[in-house]
């Protein structure tokens, strides 16, 4: 795949190996994400998008399968002329796998005034369940900007989490 892009005038981008771009003239862009079997394409003039597409179908024995709507828990509505990206799905798998149904989000990042420490002489819990939820919720954060915050701050504390440090996650969550 990579030969016959780089033969096909698409550059490979230097910072995600996975992501080529092809620019024509001055503005018309195709760009490209090739992740294990899949392709993701997507451009700004018709024409060049509908050739890409018909060669690959050739090329690769590919088959078009339409417009993505779901991919790597990432729901894709598109529209005329605007396209909403959300994880609405996911985040309920996750509402339901840690049993924060019932927990209602925080209007602030987090609580004023709680210090968030190491040692904390409060009760410690299970680092390993603590350790999956925010990986989990780092996986939110792409779509999810508003709790990258108190991600990151209680992420700090994964080796020994205390019951402060899950208050603080099931706060923005």
């Amino acid at each position: 795949m990579n030969n016959y892009f780089l033969k096909n005038e698409f550059v490979k981008c230097p910072y995600e190996y996975v992501i080529y771009v092809k620019i024509k003239g001055s503005y018309d862009t195709l760009i490209v994400c090739l992740y294990v079997d899949d392709l993701i394409f997507t451009g700004n003039n018709l024409k060049m998008f509908e050739d890409f597409k018909q060669a690959m179908v050739k090329e690769f024995e590919m088959i078009y399968i339409g417009h993505m709507s779901y991919y790597l828990r990432i729901e894709i509505k598109q529209g005329e002329d605007e396209i909403f990206v959300n994880k609405k799905k996911f985040v309920k798998e996750i509402l339901k796998k840690f049993k924060f149904e019932d927990y209602a989000k925080a209007n602030t990042l987090v609580e004023c005034r709680v210090k968030m420490l190491k040692n904390d002489e409060i009760e410690k819990i299970n680092y390993v369940a603590f350790k999956r939820l925010v990986e989990s919720l780092r996986y939110l954060i792409c779509t999810r900007s508003d709790i990258l915050f108190g991600v990151g701050l209680v992420s700090k504390f994964m080796k020994t989490p205390t019951m402060t440090h899950l208050k603080a996650l099931k706060r923005r969550f």
